[in-house]
Parts: structure tokens; C-alpha cells; sequence
């Protein structure tokens, strides 16, 4: 008896350790980070340079160029002169945006590289890991030309939505609806994908783009069916 109460206490306490003949056969760690882990460790302030200007870009030009044919919609009825003005916008605007992306970043450009000779000089360029280091900087300081490109594509892209939608209607009331709802439109899918990517709220983004873009071309009609109705001929 005392026997088997050993045998059967013995087997109570057993304890099964896995032997794996293989290395293989071991059950593998994850070594990748989730997904939802990464996207908390990203630093979304990076995107901040590029994204600010392709958003603004898109928007300027939108607004700008619905706004401007609002206006001349306002006063006059033919779709040529709408279509004509639109494009007009569209051209000095992507050519504007371009001029001011280029000194702007040139100039910031020139700033960092004086910085970067100020630095190399207090340092009397005597650490080969310095210079090594301060050719990487050079390497990533931004390119004027490629913003300049950047910005009026950017823009150009903004602006041909209401052209677009203007340019296949010919009554008059109809074609300023259309480049309202179209415009309002692509403000919420501009203000909704700079919100995705900068992962900030996506109301918030949404309703303060549509609402600057309405301010715009409410603003922009009204004050030239003002002029236009006082005796100014067009």
C-alpha cells in the first residue's frame, strides 16, 4: 500500500518537459512588432514638410481657381469666359506657387549650408567623422527645384477639378452648382487625406478646409456681383 501511495503521489506531481529532437520543431517568437505598435512608435512629425505642401498646393489651387471663376460666373453667363479665367488662374497660380516654393527653399537652403560652414569652422574641419557627417547633412537638406515641381503639380492638380467640372455644362445656374459641389467636394478628400496621413482628426481637418473654401467663393462671388451690379462693364 505504502507502495503504490509513492506510485500514485509520483504521478501526481509529474511534470512533462518537451523535448524537441529539431531546432526547427521549436515553436518560433514573434520577432516583428504588431502593426498598431509600430504606427504608435512612428514619428508622424517627419511627413510634416512634404505633406504641408502638397496639401496646400492642392487647396490653393482649388480654391483659388473656383473662386475665380465664381466671380466671373457671378457676372458673366458664357462658359468660354469661365473656362477662360479658370485656366488663366490655374497657369499664374502653379507658376506663382513654383516662383515662391523655389526662393523659399533655396533660402533655406543657403541658411543650412552657412550653418554647416559656421560649424565646420568652429571645429577647425580637423575630424574626418565630422566632415563624413556633414556631407550626409548636405545630401539631405531639401532640393529647391524639386519643391518648385512639387508645388505647382500639387496645384495644378487642385485647380482642374472645377475647370473639369465647368467645362461640358452650359446652363449657366447648373455649371456654378457643379463647381460648388465639386469643389466641396475635393476640399473634404484633400482635408480627409492630410488627416489620414498626419493621423490627426479627421472633422476637424475636413470642416475647417470646407469651410475656408465656402468663405472663399461666397466672398469672391458677392463682392463681384456687387461691382458688377453697380454699372461696371464686362
Amino acid at each position: 500500500m505504502a507502495a503504490q501511495g509513492a506510485l500514485e503521489q509520483a504521478s501526481t506531481n509529474h511534470i512533462e518537459i518537451p523535448v524537441y529532437g529539431n531546432v526547427a520543431d521549436q515553436p518560433r517568437q514573434q520577432s516583428q512588432r504588431p502593426e498598431d505598435e509600430e504606427d504608435e512608435t512612428f514619428d508622424y512629425s517627419q511627413r510634416t514638410q512634404w505633406l504641408r505642401a502638397a496639401v496646400l498646393g492642392a487647396n490653393d489651387g482649388l480654391v483659388s481657381v473656383a473662386s475665380l471663376m465664381m466671380g466671373v460666373g457671378a457676372v458673366k453667363q458664357d462658359v468660354k469666359a469661365m473656362l477662360l479665367a479658370g485656366f488663366a488662374g490655374l497657369v499664374a497660380g502653379a507658376c506663382s506657387m513654383a516662383i515662391g516654393e523655389f526662393v523659399s527653399v533655396y533660402t533655406q537652403y543657403d541658411i543650412e549650408v552657412s550653418q554647416m560652414k559656421r560649424d565646420e569652422m568652429r571645429t577647425n574641419g580637423a575630424a574626418t567623422e565630422n566632415a563624413q557627417e556633414a556631407k550626409k547633412k548636405k545630401l539631405k537638406l531639401p532640393n529647391p527645384a524639386q519643391a518648385a515641381m512639387a508645388s505647382a503639380i500639387a496645384f495644378s492638380i487642385g485647380a482642374v477639378v472645377p475647370l473639369l467640372g465647368a467645362a461640358f455644362i452650359s446652363e449657366h445656374k447648373v455649371r456654378l452648382a457643379v463647381v460648388v459641389v465639386l469643389a466641396s467636394v475635393a476640399l473634404v478628400v484633400f482635408g480627409g487625406v492630410g488627416a489620414r496621413l498626419g493621423r490627426t482628426s479627421m472633422m476637424k481637418s475636413c470642416a475647417r478646409v470646407l469651410v475656408g473654401g465656402w468663405m472663399a467663393m461666397a466672398i469672391t462671388f458677392g463682392l463681384t456681383k456687387l461691382i458688377g451690379s453697380n454699372g461696371l462693364e464686362m
